[in-house]
């Protein structure tokens, strides 16, 4: 099961998300605390820092090697402020059908498009979707999918949903996208009678916006032919946690968020608390999905249920 962290407020240090606390995200990929399963298929990061050269644009590093072996990472982990991260470890199913390669690697950004995502789960049946997918994507959008992952193809989905992802989109603009395309994907399954276990938590953020969702299509819903081939995993919903405060940071010799939610200028979404101290922590419910806008100078959070 693949994991995954956003940041959106004051900027932070890397080193401060991915390898110092308690349950660091780098720390998640052979230790995680929740769903024990192994994240080994390569790591990926967009980093955004408004007093960067074109602000807009992120930093971006992608490698299939282990995080906790890369040098490179660590060191610009120590190195690099963030305004807005968005960074993932992925994990495949131990068999010869995972591919890992660069391709596959999240978060997903396109091109000249400001939106990028990353996913935690997966798809039963992909490959049969994706020829009844192809009508809902855009052509352009299409073109430059490069991986086999269906994380990428839900992605490809969502900029067909915003009428320019090119431009400044608001939250809410990515949200109301993001109904959309589970809507869609909900009417393809029906379509192909699929009915398995299939979660979709996504974090997606544009460097100013962030969003993310705690979903699952047909949760209790497996496969009888082989009981072998059920996860362990499909029997809780994959956990999505989140934490709002004024500073992120080493406070009394532990790694928390203080300040609280009334003058929170920083939150943080994962799939997983990555500190100790979990006081400041809460769980997203299932089916739905949290998002926060900076229009106001400072993050403003709301959650929404989904059907």
């Amino acid at each position: 099961m693949c994991r995954a962290l956003a940041y959106l407020g004051q900027p932070v240090l890397l080193d401060n998300l991915l390898f110092q606390p308690d349950s660091s995200l780098v720390k998640q990929t052979y230790m995680p605390q929740m769903l024990n399963l192994l994240n080994l298929a390569g790591f990926g990061i967009k980093a955004w820092d408004d007093a960067s050269h074109d602000s807009d644009r992120p930093y971006s590093y992608a490698s299939t090697l282990l995080p906790i072996y890369d040098r490179n990472l660590k060191a610009l982990s120590e190195k690099v402020r963030a305004t807005c991260v968005l960074a993932h470890v992925r994990g495949v199913h131990f068999d010869t059908e995972g591919i890992i390669s660069q391709q596959n690697i999240h978060p997903f950004q396109f091109p000249g498009c400001r939106v990028a995502l990353a996913h935690n789960g997966d798809l039963e049946r992909m490959r049969e979707m994706k020829p009844v997918l192809l009508e809902h994507i855009r052509p352009e959008f299409v073109r430059r999918i490069d991986g086999t992952t269906d994380s990428e193809w839900i992605y490809a989905l969502l900029l067909s949903q915003l009428e320019d992802p090119a431009r400044h989109v608001t939250a809410d603009e990515i949200a109301r996208a993001l109904e959309r395309t589970l809507s869609v994907i909900r009417q393809v399954r029906e379509k192909l009678g699929i009915a398995n276990w299939s979660p979709v938590n996504l974090f997606i953020t544009t460097g100013r916006q962030m969003v993310a969702v705690r979903y699952c299509f047909d949760f209790g819903c497996y496969r009888t032919d082989d009981p072998a081939l059920v996860p362990q995993a499909s029997f809780h919903y994959h956990s999505l946690w989140y934490t709002s405060g004024s500073e992120y940071g080493h406070h009394d010799g532990e790694w928390k968020m203080i300040g609280g939610p009334d003058t929170a200028d920083s939150i943080m979404i994962a799939s997983e608390p990555l500190t100790r101290d979990t006081s400041t922590w809460l769980e997203v419910p299932e089916y739905s999905m949290i998002y926060a806008d900076t229009r106001s100078g400072r993050p403003t959070v709301e959650t929404r249920y989904l059907d």
